[in-house]
């Protein structure tokens, strides 16, 4: 039986790889932080508590103690960085915690590897926001990486690191270099999860706007599930390497409203306001992924359109919404 480390495994891929692990007869490993220990919240896993293979430990990126004290402990083969301080917008009223938690985090793991187990396999979960405002489209693993927030330029030095600790040291440290991907379990505070959330309830009365910021920001997005299934692929490669995952189509946020609109049987854009808080000091224009390497090197393929993606986390708000109101 294998060993996997997952950090960030309550949120949205956390969970999604968790299940796959467990799947497929992993022993897995979650760091949780102390105040997620104490606040229980573990919504995203709450099916997976009961399964004997899922073991949740206290750590923390910031704090290295604790991440030699779990590779010491479960001699882990595999090791899935997935914590973060993930919203772009909060990255520019917080910057230096973003940097502590998303790029100094990410030394502290990769010392603790090359240190205590160093033929442990690392994945770092790079994204999209490193490419910034590059308008060169579509967006590949040579694309010049041009960060416009905090969060990105965490991001780019972390992604830098794992190159490095590759080269220096002989680690098997790869990145996936994440284009937006979504779900039901998506956090609130992201778009799309804000945009199908406030439909099903101005659906159901409880609620009659929906306060956003840029509409024409275009994002390519897939579904989350299927972007787990690219992490773990990676690593089972022969050699360490970094790689692109998105569908190759580009939408912009108003499509994804027009998306949930016909979806929902009724206009979106009626309840739309625009409210400058919600814009960003500096926007990211355009992502497009460019995901060859991946499918032709791991067999990876997105499967699932926007439209479909769009109905399966509208569907899951609005039930979800109807279940709160009884």
């Amino acid at each position: 039986m294998k060993t996997a480390v997952v950090t960030g495994i309550t949120g949205q891929d956390g969970s999604y790889l968790a299940e796959l692990l467990l799947e497929k007869d992993y022993k897995v490993i979650g760091l949780v932080r102390r105040s997620a220990m104490e606040d229980k919240k573990f919504y995203n896993i709450s099916h997976l508590l009961q399964n004997p293979n899922l073991i949740l430990e206290n750590g923390d990126l910031t704090d290295s103690p604790s991440l030699w004290r779990v590779i010491k402990e479960y001699r882990p083969d595999e090791f899935y960085n997935l914590a973060a301080q993930s919203h772009v917008g909060a990255s520019f009223t917080s910057p230096e915690s973003t940097l502590e938690i998303n790029a100094t985090g990410v030394l502290n793991c990769l010392e603790a590897i090359r240190n205590l187990k160093p033929d442990t396999k690392f994945y770092q979960a790079s994204t999209s926001e490193m490419f910034g405002d590059n308008m060169n489209a579509p967006q590949n693993e040579e694309t010049v990486l041009s960060p416009v927030s905090p969060y990105a330029c965490a991001k780019v030095y972390a992604h830098n690191l794992v190159i490095n600790y590759r080269k220096a040291y002989g680690l098997f440290a790869c990145s996936g270099i994440l284009f937006n991907h979504e779900s039901p379990r998506r956090g609130e505070q992201f778009v799309t999860r804000k945009i199908t959330k406030a439909a099903a309830r101005i659906k159901l009365g409880l609620q009659n706007e929906l306060r956003l910021g840029n509409l024409e920001a275009k994002r390519d997005w897939g579904y989350a599930k299927e972007y787990v299934e690219g992490m773990w692929m990676m690593m089972q490669h022969h050699t360490p390497d970094d790689y692109v995952l998105g569908t190759g189509v580009t939408h912009t946020i108003s499509e994804f409203i027009t998306c949930i609109s016909d979806i929902a049987g009724y206009n979106l854009f009626n309840h739309v306001v625009i409210d400058d808080k919600f814009k960003r000091p500096s926007e990211v224009p355009l992502l497009l992924a460019d995901p060859s390497k991946a499918k032709r090197v791991l067999g990876w393929q997105p499967k699932t359109d926007l439209n479909q993606l769009a109905e399966l986390m509208y569907n899951s708000d609005l039930e979800k919404e109807k279940n709160n109101v009884k």
